[in-house]
């Protein structure tokens, strides 16, 4: 047997483990769960951390300021820093639509060891604190547009499953060739890297979050310590999941059907940078997980197209019926997460490019990480974490 047969072998074998094995991973259908009028609805702070977001915020803010909650409700916008007006904007929205009370406020630069986000999440929880008695914060991002009854469907969720955290992947937007390429791809590789059904097993230790619509009960966030105890995480949602299972607490995380993120990213060059970003912080920073995940990257998705064209110009039928198995049951996969985006199903067969694509990502990411840029987003660099003893 060639090597390349060796290699197609363990291809296959690996994505029959990965359709049973992984949690079903690929299925679409995990949804926030049963929900019933709690009776009392509980206050809840709304913290968004915001660094420049001015051309996002319009189409974002209303819908939090419009949310038709039962229940008392304040949102907070922690103004990062920002040079473009973001802050003056966000006042100018709240009197122009009205709605829920609006505060915003600014932490001034992060302390050390903090990223600016979590800052910016710290100060948000510190004013939730002295302002009101919440015993719910929802954590959003600046580009989160939430449909009116998001937060009741949040806060009622988590009271019916009894669970301490409650987050949704939002619908990422999907409008651009590029787009199209890569976004549901991004969501099909961390649900394969965090299967929601295991994240959501009170047992299992797979935890995971999506950081821009988590609604977390605050006893349970002074529980485990965040975000004090995760400040120098750049996967700052992971790492919170992470930290409030540790610590005792359920959670559940599930996609989205009227959570939507706004932020646009057109062209390649605005994606690679989502990606790369935060890619190597995903490994740790080791480069021998670098090694292991590029070399699995190539034997997962690369192996099968290169065994179907090398088996087809040397008329070899078994390489070919390999590599294409293994195809069939990659391409198989990543259909649902198509539909659930309302995309073209011919994108499906197109997978390995876009896996050959995040790559590199990966790559450049460790490449900028060495070069000292690694982690950066607007105008900050985060270096390596530091390990305690």
């Amino acid at each position: 047997m060639s090597a390349l047969m060796w290699i197609t072998v363990g291809s296959l074998a690996a994505w029959v483990w990965l359709l049973l094995g992984q949690g079903f991973f690929w299925r679409t259908d995990v949804r926030l769960p049963e929900r019933a009028d709690p009776g009392q609805w509980p206050a809840v702070a709304v913290v968004v951390p915001a660094r420049d977001e001015a051309a996002v915020l319009p189409s974002s803010l209303p819908s939090l300021l419009a949310q038709d909650y039962p229940g008392r409700a304040e949102v907070f916008l922690v103004d990062d820093g920002s040079t473009d007006g973001t802050g003056a904007l966000a006042r100018s929205l709240a009197r122009e639509h009205g709605g829920l009370p609006l505060t915003v406020d600014s932490p001034g630069e992060p302390g050390p060891g903090w990223t600016g986000k979590l800052w910016a999440v710290r100060h948000g929880m510190a004013l939730a604190r002295a302002r009101t008695d919440a015993e719910y914060l929802l954590l959003t991002d600046a580009d989160i547009a939430h449909a009116p009854d998001s937060l009741r469907e949040l806060v009622a969720a988590a009271r019916s499953a009894d669970v301490d955290l409650v987050s949704q992947m939002a619908r990422l937007r999907v409008a651009s060739p590029w787009e199209r390429l890569v976004i549901p791809a991004f969501v099909y590789f961390f649900a394969q890297l965090y299967p929601f059904r295991r994240v959501n097993r009170p047992g299992a230790r797979t935890a995971a979050a999506a950081g821009g619509c988590v609604l977390l009960r605050r006893e349970a966030a002074e529980r485990a310590g965040v975000p004090d105890s995760i400040r120098q995480a750049v996967i700052d949602d992971v790492a919170l999941a992470r930290a409030v299972k540790r610590s005792g607490g359920r959670i559940w995380l599930g996609l989205a059907d009227r959570v939507d993120s706004v932020r646009p990213y057109p062209g390649l060059g605005e994606l690679w940078r989502m990606v790369s970003r935060s890619a190597y912080a995903q490994l740790r920073h080791q480069p021998l997980l670098l090694a292991g995940t590029v070399a699995g990257l190539a034997v997962l998705y690369l192996a099968p197209p290169v065994a179907v064209v090398a088996g087809a110009v040397a008329w070899a039928a078994l390489p070919l019926a390999l590599g294409a198995g293994a195809w069939a049951v990659m391409t198989g996969t990543y259909l649902p997460m198509l539909r659930y985006y309302r995309q073209p199903l011919w994108l499906a067969p197109l997978l390995p490019l876009t896996a050959l694509l995040y790559l590199l990502m990966t790559v450049d990411s460790a490449v900028q990480h060495y070069r000292g840029r690694g982690a950066a987003w607007k105008g900050r660099t985060y270096a390596r974490p530091e390990t305690t003893p």
